[in-house]
């Protein structure tokens, strides 16, 4: 039986079973070294440091606290922070579950801006965590950046018999401007076990969190999410490290959600996705540093890098029309009306050479739900019917007003892949040839491949799957992307890599001007 991830999830199948000992957190297990939440005198930053939406002049850096503090940002482009200012940041309180953002405005661009986090107590102060970037150039420079998505998915969390979450190291390795979260960077419904069984008799140990050892529901076990992927040293060291430009999908929230959708499944009490979405919703907001200041505010947004390139960050959840066959004619579809109008006039108005759509869902692969479709496509080759619709809209419009040079990156089927649209054998015909890569897991089941359909063209020109259906990390068939920009000529290379940074599929592209 050949299962995709998403069937993989809706049967609620496993690899293996739960055998005797591993490690868990805060419910007897040994001890291990982790952030935790011990309240003392003088105040603590529980789970490092994190910088994101970084652009010329300015970015956000993040962090938690063990107490109510003062958050204080030291910044500097000096690493022995000679002539620094100090920005005083949020106070950071129970009602954020402690965590906090500082805004950095008046950077220099185009510099290694160097910053230290401490929180200030009623009488004491925190020692500094360190964390650092490099502001995008106003003009043009060699830019490189890493994507993928998928985290600690299908029971796989963080097995510190392996190294953790080691994919991390291998990204920042290459010394990146900047991470492009592609989505489900938490899989708040994905419960995990101290230890599974694995094929070959090995045994996949994770540590676990209380919250993690059930679906979340509650606002402070969405929070919990987050918390945990926090544990990772690899992961920890990276967000210091690498600015994150982050976007969400379903297992924020749960699997395949959609506005206005009402669960049918045991493991939750509240059964209302609207209600629940909106407490996952609060927690990313609260634990990922993007700009985004409100829970309410739109995750939509584009992220200027010079002259070369434009990052169009889309929200493919908030909008969605409700699962099903998705062969409408009218209606409502994927983006929404105001996000499709958006994403038109940004990237008319774009002057970037590049412009690089940061997706959630790819276009052309297949995602069911069951017997419902859950992506963009759905099946038929056909001309666009559904949500393909808004994308043939937005592909067609591009075209008619000279809009070159979109790149479409994704994540979401756990495996890695290269696709080169071709209006030439299309169904639907009235746009540019483009490409869409995609590459992930970052820690979670591998799975794959899904069908391609014929609406939009696509051609497969690369992809690395797995042997089995939620082949775990172990066996690697973990990926992440690259993107690498040359400021001299502006050719575009995408490089798809493995768990271990070695590149299995690489192509350049030249700019149309």
């Amino acid at each position: 039986m050949v299962l995709d991830r998403r069937t993989f999830l809706r049967t609620g199948l496993v690899v293996g079973g739960v055998v005797g000992g591993g490690t868990v957190l805060g419910t007897g297990g040994p001890a291990v070294a982790a952030p935790s939440l011990v309240r003392s005198g003088r105040p603590r930053l529980t789970h490092g440091v994190q910088s994101g939406d970084v652009t010329a002049n300015g970015g956000v850096v993040w962090a938690r606290s063990d107490q109510p503090a003062r958050m204080l940002v030291e910044v500097s482009d000096r690493p022995d922070f000679k002539h620094a200012r100090t920005v005083k940041g949020p106070l950071l309180t129970a009602d954020t579950d402690f965590t906090g953002k500082t805004f950095l405005k008046g950077l220099p661009s185009d510099r290694r801006i160097h910053y230290r986090v401490r929180l200030e107590g009623d009488r004491t102060s925190s020692a500094p965590t360190a964390g650092g970037f490099r502001t995008p150039p106003r003009g043009r420079r060699d830019l490189r950046f890493v994507w993928s998505g998928d985290l600690a998915g299908q029971g796989w969390g963080i097995n510190p018999d392996l190294g953790g979450y080691r994919i991390f190291s291998a990204m920042a390795a290459l010394d990146p401007d900047f991470f492009l979260c592609s989505g489900d960077f938490v899989y708040s419904d994905g419960p995990l076990t101290e230890t599974v069984a694995l094929p070959d008799g090995r045994t996949w140990r994770n540590l676990v969190t209380p919250e993690k050892a059930k679906v979340a529901e509650t606002l402070a076990e969405y929070r919990g999410q987050f918390r945990y992927n926090l544990l990772d040293a690899n992961l920890r060291a990276f967000n210091a490290a690498v600015p994150m430009v982050y976007q969400w999908d379903d297992h924020e929230v749960l699997n395949n959600w959609y506005p206005g959708e009402i669960l049918d499944d045991v493991r939750y009490t509240e059964k209302r996705v609207d209600v629940l979405a909106a407490r996952a919703r609060r927690a990313a907001i609260e634990y990922t540093p993007t700009a985004i200041r409100s829970s309410n505010g739109r995750i939509y947004r584009k992220i200027e890098h010079g002259s070369l390139l434009d990052v169009f960050v889309v929200d493919m959840r908030t909008y969605k029309d409700p699962n099903g066959p998705n062969t409408s004619t009218s209606g409502p579809g994927l983006l929404g009306a105001e996000q499709l109008a958006w994403l038109k006039r940004e990237l008319r108005a774009s002057k970037a050479t590049w412009k690089v759509i940061a997706a959630d869902l790819p276009i052309g692969l297949v995602v069911p739900d069951g017997t419902a479709q859950e992506g963009i496509a759905q099946g038929d080759g056909g001309r666009p019917l559904g949500r393909e619709r808004e994308i043939a809209d937005l592909l067609s419009y591009a075209k008619r007003h000279r809009v070159d040079n979109m790149v479409w990156l994704t994540t979401d089927v756990h495996y890695t892949a290269a696709h080169y649209y071709d209006p030439a054998k299309a169904a639907f015909s009235d746009f540019d040839p483009f490409w869409e890569f995609v590459s992930g897991p970052l820690n979670a089941g591998a799975f794959g491949p899904n069908a391609l359909e014929g609406t939009f063209g696509p051609q497969l020109r690369f992809a690395k799957t797995p042997p089995q259906a939620n082949t775990s990390p172990a066996d690697g068939h973990q990926f992440f992307g690259e993107v690498a920009i040359d400021g001299g000529s502006k050719v575009l290379t995408v490089r798809l890599r493995d768990l271990d940074g070695t590149v299995l599929f690489s192509t350049d592209l030249d700019p149309a001007h």
